[in-house]
């Protein structure tokens, strides 16, 4: 592979309110701020590190879808292919989590104007043209329901007429969607993925794979039963890769992190790092996503691809906001074993 050609990133864009600091949602009043979406999460980081990557959605002709476009614009996302029209943003609202009390997601994402997508909507051609990748994941059919998933799937077709590599991470939320739904939705879209991401939890959930029932956050254990979701997945659908992230959660504030790949023979798994304290995990599934296409568009190997990928999504637990806004050295550093977090001068 090379790394010439357009990446695209499809799914909803997103208001994130949070509290300042770790106050609670019941004892916040003021709100911190920022765009985010799964799917432009990862566009923004390929963005920083030097790949040209559009955000493809539809958000209201107001002010705040505006401000949206102008907040994905500054951090290089192309925009060209986002929208207008609906009636309202989706946001959620995030309190950060510590020590031992979790980080809690609150949704407001009814009748927002993702949701209100139509087939024919779209121009996948113009949208398509130069690209090489198409990204999607399991929160864009479920959020934006039959009209988003309908133009969804003339993107996909499209992308297999011209032989763009499409990848997904099922990014399962019992919040949007209940298993039954997923299983049929996703299912349906998977023959026209090349490259899957998703924990065993997720794998087992939306497809009713055979788990071995080891806990996915028990290092070795966990390496072992992915193996075997991994090869299911494989077997069954005919990826080219799946791909996953390890996590340990010790607590709030301190995460074990790794990841795995698979690509139909081998199994490949990163070094396992540390991260205290977590400053903000959210979009740290979506930095190593981003991570695996960054591998995979400049030929790296197997191991060295899930090597990068683990590295650059580790940095993101280091980063507020849901971009991941690392650039190549610092990811280059983390590989070469410095970890000391120390000044540089």
């Amino acid at each position: 592979m090379t790394a010439a050609g357009k990446i695209v990133a499809f799914g909803e864009l997103l208001l994130r309110l949070e509290p300042p600091g770790h106050e609670r949602l019941v004892q916040a009043s003021t709100f911190e701020v920022r765009f985010t979406g799964a799917e432009a999460n990862l566009a923004a980081m390929l963005a920083s590190l030097g790949h040209e990557a559009c955000a493809v959605s539809k958000v209201p002709d107001t002010a705040v879808g505006q401000a949206c476009v102008n907040y994905l614009r500054r951090f290089g996302v192309g925009v060209e292919h986002v929208v207008r029209g609906g009636s309202r943003l989706g946001l959620f609202y995030l309190e950060h989590g510590a020590a031992q009390r979790p980080s809690v997601v609150v949704y407001d994402r009814a009748g927002s104007s993702f949701g209100e997508l139509r087939a024919g909507e779209l121009d996948w051609d113009g949208i398509l043209t130069g690209a090489r990748w198409l990204h999607f994941s399991g929160t864009a059919p479920a959020a934006g329901g039959m009209g988003a998933t309908a133009a969804l799937r003339e993107g996909l077709e499209a992308a297999r007429s011209r032989g763009v590599t499409v990848s997904c991470d099922l990014n399962y939320r019992s919040k949007l969607w209940s298993p039954a739904a997923a299983r049929q939705v996703m299912t349906s879209l998977m023959p026209f993925v090349n490259v899957l991401i998703g924990n065993e939890e997720d794998a087992v959930t939306v497809f009713g794979l055979e788990s071995r029932g080891i806990d996915v956050t028990r290092g070795e254990l966990a390496v072992d039963s992915y193996r075997a979701i991994a090869a299911q997945l494989v077997g069954r659908f005919g990826f080219d890769y799946v791909g996953t992230t390890l996590r340990t959660s010790i607590s709030a504030s301190a995460n074990r992190w790794g990841a795995l790949l698979h690509d139909g023979t081998g199994h490949y798994a990163s070094r396992e790092y540390l991260i205290e304290p977590v400053i903000d995990r959210v979009g740290g599934g979506d930095s190593f996503s981003a991570g695996l296409i960054l591998g995979l568009v400049e030929g790296l190997g197997p191991q060295a691809t899930v090597e990068l990928a683990a590295a650059a999504s580790c940095l993101k637990h280091s980063i507020v906001g849901d971009f991941n806004l690392v650039t190549r050295e610092e990811i280059e550093a983390l590989l070469a074993g410095d970890e000391s977090g120390r000044i540089r001068r």
